[in-house]
Formats: C-alpha cells, structure tokens, sequence
C-alpha cells in the first residue's frame, strides 16, 4: 500500500525503485535490500529451474551449476516458453503511483511475440461472410508493407480539437494520409484525410502508416468500432470484437431546455464511441433510456456527459432489460378485416409459430421466416410485407413488451380479396397474429443472468454463500486463490443492485467481487408476475 517503493527484477537480480515525487516517471536499479536478499535467493531458484525445466540445453548447466546460467540465457529460454504458452509471466506494480510500468513494456518487448512471430492474420472475403464458418475461405495477410492494406478500427473517440478519431491497427500494407479505403461493413469508400500518430492526448501528424503501426484516422464519415479498413482492390473482413447485449437501462432527462439538444448529441457521440451502449425512445413513456453493461457503466457514461458535453440530467431507477421468448410450437389462423364505406381491408393468414431453431446449440438472433404456402392462397407480393409484420412486431414482446431476440414463424396456408387486400392488410394480420398466438405459444419473460466471481476471507464465507442465495443466487464452485476463498455464482441481475455495499458490510470491506453477462434465463412465475404487472402499470 503506502510502503509500496519498488520491484525485484528476478532475472537480473537487481531491485528497482522508484522516486514517489515523478509519479513513477523516474527511477533507479540498486542491489536487493538485504533484509530480501534470501527471499529473493529462494524465488529466483524457482524461476531458473521452471526455465531450465522447459530448455534441454538449460537443463545439464542447472545440474552442474545453477549460478552459471546466464542473464541472455534466461531472457532467450522464458521467451521461448512463453511463446509456446507453458510459462506465463507475472509482474508486480501500481497503476496508481505508475510503478512498474517501464519494467512491464520492457517484458512485453522480450517475451512476448511481435508480428513477425506470427504468419499472418486471417480474414474471410466479403462474399463469404454469409456462409457457415467451415465453408468459408480464408485469407492470410502476412505483417509486411508489400502485401494489401488491411487495418482494423478498435476504438472511436472524440477529440474537442480535431473531431471524431477512429483508432486502427494496421495489420498488413500501407496507407498514405489522403487516401481512400474500403469499409467491408458498409461496402462504401471513407477517405482518411489524415493519420495521427497518438502520445495520451496528444496526436503527432505523421504522412502514412505500416503493417504493424498504431494510428488514429481523421475524416471519416462512417467507420464503426470492429470495422475492417482494407485496399478495395484486395477486400478482406477481419475477425471483429463480439459486443454482449446491453443488460441494464435508465431513463434520463435534461434538466432545463438548454440542456436538451446537448443532451442529444452528448448521447450520440457516446453511443459511437461504446457498441455497448445503447439510446432509445420508451414508445409507451417518450421517455429517454440509456443502458449499458451495469450500474458503474451507466455511472461513468452520465459522468463523462456532465464532464465533458457539460449536460445536466436528472436520473431514473436502473431497470433490467428483460426479454421475452417462445417456449412451444403453436398453429393460428388470424383474419383482419375491417370495412369502413368505399374499399376495406382484408388479409388472412395460417401461420405456425415456434421458438427458432438452434445452429451449435444456440438460437440464432432474428426471425426464422418459412414460406409454406401452395397454390397462391396468399400472392407472393405480399409474402414479404407477412414478414415484415412479425419481424416489427417482435420488437415488442406480447407479455410486457420486451424485445424478442429469436422466432420462428412458418406460414402454411391464407386468403386473399382481389379488391380489399393491400400489403398493409397483411402485416397488420401478422402483427394481430403474433399478439393472439403469445398464450398458445407459451410466451415467458427471460431475465439476465450474470456471472459472479467473490474472493472474500474464510470467515465471511458463510455470510456471503447464504447472500446469494437469497438473491436466488447458483453457486457453481468454490475454491481457494492466494489465502483468500473464492465463490462462482449465476446471480439474475435484477437482485443484484447495490451489491457493492452489502458485500462491504458483511465482510468488513475485505471481500471483491466481479460481474459480466452470462446468459437470458426463464424467470420464476412470481417474478414474471410483478414484471409484467409493472409494465402494464406503467403503460
């Protein structure tokens, strides 16, 4: 903690330390204090003969004489044992005083591998980007600058000074400020009209970049976070990042009129920057709502617009993002008609609906939509308007009116009048439909389900397992880290706000704990009751 003054570097055997006034930007290597000097003895033997253990050629030295293997010879063996992933490096230091950090890049430059390790990277052809992965074919690009350009955009940011930067890894080829290159995404030209070589906040202007460089480009109209830069002559998709879905909302509004288009454009500039982040309109409220990936991170985001936009907003309670599905196979005939004097309107539809069929064990997202029907009962110009009526329509689940992520709907059989049926018709008996069918189809409220890692003392153990439990918690494993106990658990997120503080309390602010998205899972009846009861109240 406070006494925290440096590192031992094993290898060189020299201790490094470091000036607390530079805020870790200077330092200096001494010899090891000497109330260390047999700890250090102890664990430097441990080091040498994990590399000797993994180096033949290390192996006959360490039995004759551990003391004459050399610096360069551990640095040339750890490397290689890295690279083939049997020995992991471990460094010590302090983000917060910046201690260690020259010692860790030192590290990353030694033992881990660099570009050149590698063949290349992998890519798919934007043809192929439909296909299952087995039957796609694949495209190596070698870290050369001779080879086609091909980057990856990791990171957009806004800049006060120079406007929107997307940050790119430039993995093959090389790219000349002024240029124009191919969004695989979009399938559109973006001319990068400048490259900046970034130092924190501070960009260097620079003329091109190489296989293998960092830059952030300027001048852009649409590139997006995983998007794939590459020559238009040679197009290539790159493995992009995979983005979970956002798991919990609040509604926000501004505080006085002035703040209301700032809020705006705060909000979307935001939602550029972080896919996981999302802004939409309550169609029921008109209220705005903001959800991300928990109550931290809709913490900071509201932070950064107060920070940065200067945008003041006054906050809801956060609200799960529950989800709705289909759990069985259900047949329905739906009929709109409606004649009002001059001409009606007519569709009629037989349609089965049913939870999507799951490709590697998992449901795909979107509508599965078959088209069953013989004999022109239904014309086939208004197949896709059947289509387009279930698809909106699950973007309002018929319990509470949460999304639906999944569904599939077969269309067996309809009927059509030559004179009263429109498109119109038809998608608003697909809609009707979806709505009638919910009960028959057995329609239930999902909930999102975390996944939860808690090191806690011995002795807080048992508070903290019963906890969990409460909050209708699965503890999948215990184990033991470093002297501390360890806890795994599946918690729904809807328990678990103001966790933070209970977990303080019951264990004397001395357990940690760490939470990402698992999965949607079916709520209890009683849980679905009240949610739905709610939605309904506030509607």
């Amino acid at each position: 903690e406070n006494d925290f003054r440096g590192v031992v570097d094993l290898v060189r055997n020299q201790a490094i330390v470091w000036d607390d006034a530079g805020m870790g930007a200077t330092y200096e290597v001494v010899d090891i204090p000497a109330d260390m000097v047999d700890e250090v003895k102890e664990y430097r033997d441990i080091l040498i003969e994990a590399v000797a253990d993994y180096d033949e050629n290390l192996l006959d030295k360490y039995m004759e004489d551990p003391e004459s293997i050399t610096e360069e010879e551990i640095n040339v063996a750890l490397r290689a044992a890295v690279m083939d992933m049997a020995i992991i490096p471990m460094i010590a230091g302090s983000s917060f005083k910046n201690k260690g950090v020259q010692f860790m890049l030192d590290a990353v430059c030694k033992y881990l591998p660099s570009p050149m390790d590698k063949e290349g990277i992998e890519g798919i052809h934007p043809d192929d980007a439909e296909l299952l992965e087995e039957d796609q074919t694949k495209i190596l690009r070698k870290p050369d600058v001779k080879e086609p350009f091909a980057a990856l955009a990791f990171k957009i940011a806004t800049d006060p000074f120079v406007g929107r930067l997307a940050f790119f890894r430039a993995y093959s080829g090389r790219l000349d400020a002024g240029s124009y290159v191919l969004n695989t995404r979009s399938g559109n030209k973006e001319r990068i009209s400048r490259i900046y070589q970034m130092h924190a906040n501070k960009q260097n202007p620079i003329e091109y970049i190489e296989a293998g460089d960092i830059g952030a480009a300027v001048g852009f109209k649409d590139i997006k976070t995983g998007d794939t830069l590459c020559d238009e002559k040679h197009p290539i998709i790159l493995e992009s990042m995979k983005f979970p879905a956002p798991v919990i909302g609040i509604a926000i509004e501004p505080k006085t009129k002035a703040d209301v288009d700032k809020m705006g454009m705060a909000l979307a500039k935001l939602a550029e920057e972080d896919p996981t982040f999302t802004v939409r309109t309550d169609e029921a409220s008109g209220q705005t709502i903001i959800s991300g990936m928990g109550e931290l991170h809709l913490d900071i985001l509201v932070d950064r617009m107060r920070r940065e936009f200067k945008v003041e907003v006054n906050q809801g309670e956060p609200q799960v993002e529950y989800k709705e599905a289909f759990t069985r196979s259900a047949q329905h005939r739906e009929t709109y008609k409606k004649q009002s004097g001059g001409r009606g309107k007519f569709g009629d539809i037989v349609f089965v609906l049913e939870p999507a069929d799951e490709v590697d064990g998992k449901a795909p997202v979107g509508l599965q939509f078959v088209n069953s029907v013989k004999g022109g009962n239904v014309p086939k110009e208004y197949i896709p308007s059947v289509e387009k009526g279930f698809r909106e329509a699950m973007k309002t689940g018929p319990l509470a009116g949460y999304q639906v992520d999944s569904l599939k709907v077969t269309l067996l059989d309809g009927s059509f009048h030559p004179v009263d049926s429109d498109a119109l018709s038809f998608e608003l008996a697909a809609r009707m439909g979806y709505r009638e069918v919910a009960k028959a189809a057995g329609a239930v409220i999902l909930e999102p389900i975390m996944k939860m890692e808690v090191i806690t003392p011995e002795e807080n153990m048992g508070d903290i397992v019963g906890d969990i439990n409460r909050r209708r918690g699965q503890v999948n494993d215990m184990g033991d880290r470093n002297g501390a106990k360890t806890i795994k658990a599946d918690v729904p997120l809807s328990e678990m706000f103001g966790y933070v503080t209970t977990l303080r309390t019951l264990s004397s602010g001395r357990a940690t704990s760490t939470m990402e998205f698992s999965h949607y899972a079916e709520t209890p009846s009683n849980i679905s009751e009240a949610v739905i009861k709610k939605a309904k109240g506030n509607a």
